[in-house]
């Protein structure tokens, strides 16, 4: 390829990317005919999941488990018992005494078939200072298969490993997932159900619509070359400054979760595909200060969600909301994972690649000597309607028609997160491809060739909304089947309050890692961990109860951060994918042996905290 200015570096052509992943890609090639064994194995792994999914609603009953969520129970003006959740105030429904509800441990033991009720107020008598007092909780019914709960999760990450083919990964953990509960009607039972969501909704109206016809506007004007253009010309000077942007747009963006990915990858993959940033490096940095800064930076819609989760009966610095959000932000410099996180992307913006791993250091490598910027035979998330600009003739783009949409979907995030406490992701999306329609209108541009860039834009995400899709159900139907509930159970027991910490990090990331999302960690996890952090601490008599609380949360936060960002059925895993046009799989592998590094400085770390200051 030619080596000559940067300015003159093509974006490496669509039929080089489509020989590549040809090459080799059968299933029979490369072997003399035979099968491959990673074929056999993706072969075993569906045949033994299906038949293991069968076996379990036959033969296997669930264990039936209390979850006891503790609320910050009190009586508003109209004498009404009511809580807080998510900064609305909620009321109580009926309440009974602890001993009389069915859900209670000792009624679900031995339980034949489904409990009576989903959940119940129940309250429970509590003497403190010589008063009488009720403390008032939400009983709900969990259950889970033992072992067997982890097998949805499990056949779609070792298909994932194994094919490198989401789509079919995420529908066989879904369809094991139905065979397991005995959901036989996939289509009527499980899909359906799950697609008429509101998160799939979501998805659908925000990824496909909006962002897809975002960036299919973006290709047809050219304007997304002609920010590439522009940052060169005025800042960006070669692959290190790239990246730099990409990481500083990260910072910025500091709300998390799939709206810093969209936002950052959206933005910053023209230039750094002109720079020779290999997609690899792009995915890592993008997904790697989304949920880790928002860990950090805090001022976003976190410490809100959080603080419902984390009350514990008797502690007086969680008494109130107020309370537990103030200790959310006293804990955030204990957010060693997402700090540590975020600094080794900072290290790969600067060319340091000591702790970024093999395949990362290849793929730079590869990057920066062939122009290559995905491995051969792989299949890239986006597709070639957003990989190449497809300007009509006589058309001239202009850098203003990337930045007024930019500024407004960024305007109206922060805007109305100032104003409401949550940020109208849709609102900035439709704002911005409205504004992006009427400019290219304005300029000359006909109907026709908006609406046919509308229309690429569409194709160029189909794929992903639907990896995203399967991601969603197959993440729902693990914690259906008790996933979490398991492997809580399983590793939280009897726990010295020195490794408690670690031990806390490493459930989260496991259940977080095999549903693919930290939020539903947190309602797993935070109930149960702060409690228990709790009474370790009062069994083991430590000096600085509160700063061992911190510790605890804060294990339990990142731990989270690391299973979500790392999860192959991850949607800001799949998004950092699909935005910077890197294989899915790609990224999962290389992003997983820098993170695995911070994760396990930071449980250094927490441990040393506990031991030399707690």
């Amino acid at each position: 390829m030619n080596k000559q200015s940067r300015a003159a570096t093509p974006i490496p052509a669509v039929e080089e990317a489509a020989t590549g992943a040809a090459e080799g890609t059968g299933v029979v090639g490369g072997t003399g005919g035979r099968l491959r064994p990673s074929r056999i194995l993706a072969a075993a792994a569906i045949l033994g999941g299906l038949v293991g999914g069968l076996y379990v609603f036959v033969q296997v009953d669930p264990e039936w488990r209390e979850r006891k969520i503790a609320y910050q129970v009190y009586e508003n003006d109209a004498g009404e018992l009511t809580y807080r959740s998510h900064g609305e105030e909620t009321a109580v429904g009926p309440v009974v005494p602890y001993a009389e509800s069915p859900l209670r441990a000792e009624a679900l033991r031995g339980l034949q078939g489904e409990p009576e009720l989903d959940s119940q107020w129940i309250f429970e008598t509590e003497e403190e200072d010589g008063v009488v007092g009720a403390r008032y909780s939400l009983l709900e019914a969990e259950f889970h298969f033992g072992l067997w709960s982890l097998l949805p999760a499990g056949v779609a990450i070792a298909l994932c490993l194994l094919t490198k083919e989401p789509l079919t990964a995420l529908l066989s953990g879904v369809i094991v997932g139905a065979l397991m509960l005995g959901r036989f009607d996939i289509t009527d039972a499980v899909l359906l159900p799950s697609l008429s969501s509101k998160g799939a909704a979501t998805v659908l109206l925000l990824y496909l619509w909006l962002l897809g016809s975002l960036m299919g506007i973006w290709s047809r004007t050219g304007a997304a070359q002609a920010f590439a253009e522009f940052m060169t010309r005025r800042f960006v000077r070669g692959p290190r400054s790239a990246k730099l942007v990409a990481w500083l747009m990260g910072v910025l963006f500091f709300q998390g979760g799939t709206v810093s990915v969209v936002l950052v990858g959206t933005i910053v993959k023209p230039v750094a595909d002109r720079e020779r940033v290999s997609h690899e490096e792009l995915s890592y940095i993008v997904d790697s200060t989304a949920s880790p800064i928002a860990s950090v930076l805090a001022f976003n819609a976190w410490p809100a969600y959080v603080q419902a989760l984390i009350f514990v009966p008797g502690v007086a610095f969680l008494a109130t909301e107020e309370d537990r959000i103030a200790f959310f932000f006293r804990s955030v410099p204990l957010s060693f994972y997402g700090i540590l996180a975020v600094s080794g992307t900072f290290l790969l913006s600067l060319d340091y690649t000591r702790f970024a791993g093999a395949g990362i250091r290849e793929a730079s490598e590869r990057a920066r000597t062939t122009g290559q910027l995905d491995a051969p035979g792989v299949s890239p998330l986006s597709s070639a309607e957003l990989t190449v600009a497809r300007v009509p003739a006589g058309y001239r783009p202009h850098v203003l028609e990337f930045f007024v949409p930019f500024i407004l979907l960024i305007g109206t995030a922060v805007g109305t997160f100032v104003l409401t406490g949550t940020p109208e992701v849709n609102w900035a999306f439709g704002l911005a491809l409205l504004s992006s329609v009427v400019t290219a209108l304005g300029r000359g541009m006909r109907l026709r060739h908006v609406i046919e860039g509308i229309g690429d834009g569409m194709k160029g995400v189909v794929l992903a909304s639907v990896v995203l899709l399967l991601a969603i159900t197959v993440g729902g139907i693990s914690r259906e089947v008790g996933a979490g509930a398991y492997l809580v159970e399983l590793l939280g027991g009897q726990i010295s309050y020195l490794a408690l910490p670690a031990s806390l990090q490493l459930i989260t990331m496991v259940i977080a890692f095999s549903t693919g999302t930290s939020w539903g960690t947190y309602a797993i996890a935070f109930p149960l961990a702060m409690p228990l952090a709790w009474e370790v601490a009062g069994a083991a008599g430590v000096d600085r109860p509160e700063l061992f609380m911190s510790v605890c949360f804060a294990a339990v936060l990142n731990g989270s951060v690391f299973g979500d960002q790392c999860s192959p059925i991850s949607d800001t895993t799949i998004l950092s994918a699909m935005t910077t046009g890197c294989d899915l799989m790609d990224h999962v592998k290389t992003q997983i042996v820098p993170a695995s590094y911070a994760a396990l400085l930071a449980a250094a770390l927490w441990t040393a905290t506990v031991y030399f200051f707690v």
